[in-house]
């Protein structure tokens, strides 16, 4: 059960409308990293999780990040505010107007004039939100990683918009929503530690001859190890023949058909076998000039092969 208040958890202070600006906060709004998909994202975990100290924490944070999604919409339509009179009312003239809510060469025009200036649910590019932006799978300690991951990129996104204002209250209200995703980022970080073992994901070991391995498969310039690739702990492959069929195998998938299947796969297999002797006429070589007829082996200066043995034309 939800309920609303009306104050916002971060005071919104915006000094002037920029249309442009709006545009480009819609990424945290409606995009891949913002904060409806974080909030959707955790929600959906806390609703299957039956550890209740984790429940109780997604529930929080998920609950936490619709109100930063609150927090940037406010940011939006505030934001907004100066084209929105000015498109509804039609007080400028056409390309005064345009010039007005297309700013430096922005799209924030995509938004202003279908959504009215307000704060759709798309990002910056106008592309609408979708739930494919989740990845919940339903494992804990994939899922907290994923969190983790997911804040983290929410973090950058936050900076960088940072960096693209100087609007002194747009920066103070985008560098709260920044600190948040470092908090959430901890207490995911927490969570996960606290299973135990946590690594790998799920209750299925790997296999032990694979799960020390590094195939060195990018080879032909300088080689740069470090502990991802080299040391006690790896068993290092370079030779490219000893990374192929790894198990032992040729290397070639195969399959066993009962008999009828078999004869079936044969009959077809034959049937639709290539002659590697023919050489037969294409329709790109029927519409060659005689110049590239020329320069095409086997082709005559008509554009026309000579005929092939035992073929009929």
């Amino acid at each position: 059960m939800f309920a609303h208040n009306k104050r916002l958890q971060y005071t919104v202070r915006v000094s002037e409308p920029n249309p442009g600006l709006a545009n480009l906060m819609l990424e945290q709004f409606g995009g891949p990293q913002g904060e409806l998909a974080a909030a959707m994202r955790y929600f959906t975990q806390a609703v299957s999780e039956d550890d209740p100290g984790r429940r109780d924490m997604l529930f929080d944070i998920a609950t936490e990040e619709l109100s930063h999604l609150e927090v940037i919409g406010n940011i939006v339509v505030m934001l907004n505010k100066g084209a929105k009179g000015r498109l509804a009312e039609g007080v400028d003239q056409e390309g005064e107007m345009y010039r007005a809510i297309t700013g430096a060469g922005n799209d924030s025009h995509i938004t202003q004039v279908l959504y009215g200036a307000g704060s759709p649910l798309t990002n910056s590019a106008g592309v609408p939100w979708t739930a494919a932006y989740i990845d919940t799978i339903g494992e804990p300690t994939a899922d907290l990683r994923s969190n983790i991951a997911a804040e983290a990129r929410a973090k950058i996104v936050y900076e960088r918009l940072i960096n693209l204002t100087d609007d002194p209250g747009v920066k103070e209200a985008l560098g709260f929503l920044m600190t948040r995703e470092i908090a959430h980022q901890k207490s995911f970080e927490k969570a996960l530690y606290s299973i135990a073992p946590n690594f790998p994901p799920g209750k299925l070991a790997g296999r032990p001859e694979f799960a020390s391995v590094y195939f060195n498969m990018s080879q032909g310039g300088p080689e740069l190890n470090g502990s991802w690739n080299s040391g006690d702990k790896w068993q290092t492959v370079s030779d490219r023949d000893q990374q192929m069929g790894v198990d032992g195998g040729s290397g070639e998938a195969s399959v066993q058909l009962d008999a009828d299947d078999a004869e079936l796969l044969n009959a077809m297999a034959a049937r639709t076998m290539s002659d590697p002797s023919v050489d037969p006429m294409t329709g790109a070589e029927l519409g060659m000039s005689a110049e590239t007829a020329a320069m095409t082996p086997g082709a005559s200066a008509t554009g026309k092969q000579p005929p092939q043995p035992g073929t009929v034309h």
